[in-house]
């Protein structure tokens, strides 16, 4: 193995932890709210055009956040991986496997795009959509299936980047391209100007855009300032394909089983009308900015942990685990508290429909008390992949949605209908909670001994 003496330039394997973290953490805040705002603010916009628009793209969500998942695989293989491999000093071997690990993500997006592109109709039709809202998702996802494989470079080549310890440039590409689109959103929606009125579809070529721009943006930092990405070297291609699908095949597989979840609740809702649908899509997109410093932490931690195990510190990366842990619970009873008076005004802003607003205001009222312990699973997740131990990570996946979420949410609609469904959406997220944190004291044990268990 070729070792350099690479710095620790960011403070990983020597700063203290909760500074480290916090520096990490912030920056991917603003990162994750551009790309989460791609979403709100396309739901924004496209809700003024009427509830059915509104629940077309609400079905389009798991669908997209699937094949979204085909690159956050990869992106967890590269992350975890170039964070070993930095903090044992092989720089060589970081920037040939980051080569390696994007042609792999852009081929498959491109395999997974193609497949939908014909598939749109007996998709969406099997997934619950009526004929009424099939023309206006085709609108939308004809477009979307063509320019997703231009989010490739940004999201897995990111996350090469983050590995490094720099979660600044991720965050300003994102921000940048988030501004391009929340531009153009309202101009090729409406048709303002010399722009032409395209409804749904607008929003789908101005996401398109961006993610062009952020193409650009991520390949000039991967070449010219981290020196992350090399010719390929056919010889170690396979090995290195093959490393990143072992630990990314089940982190992508671990983040589908959330849109498929989804894909289940959302035929639930579907039974009973189209305003149930689209007030749990509108409530998708506020979730996702209520627990983005959770999703952004948990991010944050993956690098982290990675690089001290590369770095035989497994101590200090334990410590970090259960730190964001306990942050994670008390940061988000804290966001709780300040909905509750927020929770009707922004049931307001998200539908015109009476009825969508009393739905979305009672998931904002019950649903967001358990994100705390919802964030405990997460933050496990995150650090059973920094640990190599994808396997892990899907097995606990797979528990709190479909052996916890779904049989709660489903048993909680036979009962009382929607505002059920959302209250065992609840109780899920805290029996995962409370079992994930049981089970990362014990991983602990297993891999620390007991005169080195770190303070706390």
């Amino acid at each position: 193995m070729t070792r350099t003496n690479t710095p620790d330039k960011h403070g990983l394997l020597t700063a203290p932890i909760d500074l480290v973290l916090r520096r990490l953490t912030i920056p991917m805040v603003f990162g994750m709210v551009a790309i989460l705002m791609f979403n709100l603010v396309d739901t924004l916009f496209i809700s003024l055009l009427g509830t059915e628009a509104l629940a077309a793209v609400s079905f389009t969500f798991p669908v997209t956040f699937a094949l979204n998942c085909i690159t956050m695989g990869v992106g967890v293989g590269l992350s975890t991986s170039i964070g070993r491999l930095l903090g044992q000093g092989d720089m060589a071997s970081a920037a040939r496997f980051s080569s390696h690990g994007l042609l792999l993500a852009v081929i498959l997006m491109i395999a997974a795009s193609s497949l939908g592109l014909v598939t749109i109709d007996p998709l969406f039709s099997l997934l619950g959509a009526s004929p009424s809202l099939l023309p206006i998702i085709n609108e939308y996802m004809s477009v979307w299936y063509i320019a997703i494989p231009l989010l490739v470079i940004p999201m897995a080549g990111n996350s090469a980047i983050r590995a490094t310890g720099d979660t600044k440039t991720p965050a300003k590409i994102m921000m940048l391209a988030g501004l391009i689109n929340g531009i153009l959103d309202p101009l090729l929606i409406f048709g303002y100007g010399p722009f032409p009125e395209l409804g749904v579809q607008g929003a789908a070529i101005a996401s398109g855009v961006s993610w062009a721009v952020a193409l650009v943006g991520s390949l000039y930092v991967l070449t010219k300032r981290e020196k992350l990405l090399a010719w390929p070297q056919l010889n170690k291609l396979l090995h290195d394909w093959r490393q990143v699908l072992e630990i990314g095949t089940p982190a992508g597989l671990s983040n589908a089983l959330t849109p498929l979840s989804g894909a289940f609740l959302m035929a639930i809702l579907a039974a009973q009308g189209t305003t149930s649908v689209a007030a749990y899509g509108a409530a998708m997109r506020i979730e996702s900015i209520l627990i983005i410093v959770m999703m952004s932490l948990g991010s944050a931690l993956m690098p982290f942990m990675a690089q001290n195990l590369g770095a035989n510190n497994p101590q200090r990366a334990f410590k970090a685990l259960f730190m964001a842990m306990r942050f994670a619970i008390v940061f988000q009873l804290l966001v709780f508290v300040m909905m509750v008076p927020l929770s009707w005004p922004l049931s307001a802003l998200f539908s015109q429909d009476s009825q969508v607003q009393d739905l979305l205001w009672h998931y904002l009222m019950v649903v967001p008390l358990s994100y705390g312990l919802q964030a405990v699973c997460m933050l496990l997740i995150s650090g059973l992949n920094a640990m190599h131990k994808p396997m892990n990570a899907l097995i606990w996946n797979l528990l709190r949605l479909f052996a916890f979420l779904l049989p709660t949410a489903w048993l909680g609609s036979q009962y009382y209908g929607t505002e059920g469904l959302f209250i065992g959406i609840a109780i899920a997220n805290i029996f995962s909670g409370i079992g994930a944190y049981c089970y990362a004291l014990r991983i602990r044990r297993q891999c620390l001994a007991p005169t080195d268990l770190p303070n706390g």
